[in-house]
């Protein structure tokens, strides 16, 4: 029987790696026997294969985010990554930053992927428990309608792959719809808006510069302002900027989605207020109150009020506005765009105006698409 030519295994071996590596998502925790069996899948096919010349580029997004964590504990340390065995060290999950007790949401057990698993009362999913093919996403258990509407979601495993996202969506989000497709989908469509941990901002297909990355342990918070019709993003607490306008009279689920394997995010806050009189003097304090001092603490309060704000709009009072976080790259601010793009903050402007729902302020915050 004749065999087959080395160029034909060449391109065989090549063509079957690069099916495996497609995404760095798929194997990133793979016990060393079985990385030795799979290594012995494409090497031992025939003994006179030539390959030494294919030259396998490296993929990025195989070494997690670090240094983005909300807190400095020990469990948070630098992810370790061993190339060899293409494996992360286990890492001790941390609880900074949970705060709330009770939540208005959590995941949804009959909205979300087949490729996630719910925990923690529903408040954890995880994402591709032995390994990745696609795209899975999850979404909350209530649709989000008139009023204001606060959540966090911290990253509780190493930050990888081709994309890990949190954003919202609207019930016509087809969640298993890249079940086997590597890709961000949240914001692939009109329906959606996702922030990448890679910074970037999704929507209709797009995607702007909107932060630095985020890692294991960093918090991000997400305000929908169904009242001014904006959505607004948080970092570890410290605001990013509006994130979209024009939103009025659309009903939203939060959403989250990921290609790494093993990956997992938890819900830390989700609560929600009418916009009331009483929301709007809570929000217009906590603008005029520097960031570093808490709001409850600099107003002289009688104990009965204090306590009542603390426990109705807390999270409004603690939102910290502080200065924009700043992207490397994102662009200048440009005032020649349609009525509904995208807005993230530029440069000169704090985020006491950034992240207020003021319609004029979003406007004067509009950039251009990368």
């Amino acid at each position: 029987m004749s065999r087959r030519s080395r160029n034909n295994y060449v391109w065989h071996w090549q063509y079957s790696w690069d099916g495996i590596r497609q995404d760095t998502d798929v194997r990133a925790f793979v016990l060393p026997s079985e990385a030795e069996e799979c290594d012995r899948m494409y090497s031992d096919s025939d003994s006179e294969a030539d390959i030494s010349g294919v030259m396998i580029s490296k993929v990025p997004s195989a070494i997690p985010v670090t240094g983005e964590s909300y807190c400095s504990c020990d469990s948070q340390a630098e992810t370790s990554y061993n190339p060899r065995i293409r494996g992360f060290r286990q890492i001790k999950d941390c609880h900074c930053g949970e705060d709330d007790q009770d939540f208005d949401w959590v995941w949804d057990t009959s909205g979300r992927s087949t490729a996630t698993l719910l925990s923690c009362d529903n408040r954890k999913v995880s994402f591709h428990s032995d390994y990745s093919c696609g795209t899975a996403a999850v979404r909350g258990s209530r649709e989000l309608v008139e009023g204001q509407h606060f959540w966090e979601i911290k990253m509780t495993s190493p930050v990888y792959g081709t994309d890990m996202m949190v954003g919202v969506g609207t019930s016509d989000v087809n969640l298993d719809k890249y079940r086997h497709t590597f890709c961000s989908l949240l914001g692939k469509d009109a329906d959606s808006w996702g922030l990448s941990y890679t910074g970037l901002l999704h929507h209709k297909g797009k995607k702007m510069n909107f932060s630095s990355c985020f890692g294991q342990g960093s918090i991000i918070g997400v305000h929908l302002d169904t009242w001014h019709g904006t959505l607004t993003f948080f970092k570890n607490r410290k605001c990013l900027g509006v994130a979209a306008t024009e939103l009025h009279h659309r009903r939203f689920y939060p959403m989250a989605c990921s290609t790494a394997a093993k990956s997992s995010m938890k819900v830390i806050r989700s609560c929600s207020a009418p916009t009331s009189l009483l929301y709007l003097c809570c929000a217009r304090l906590r603008r005029l109150v520097p960031d570093c001092i808490d709001t409850l603490d600099a107003l002289p309060l009688p104990p009965g009020l204090r306590q009542l704000l603390q426990n109705k709009l807390g999270w409004v009072l603690s939102l910290n506005g502080g200065t924009a976080e700043e992207s490397p790259d994102r662009p200048e601010p440009s005032l020649h765009l349609p009525a509904t793009p995208l807005a993230g903050s530029s440069h000169s402007e704090s985020d006491s105006e950034g992240c207020t729902s003021d319609p004029e302020a979003c406007q004067r915050k509009r950039c251009r698409w990368t």
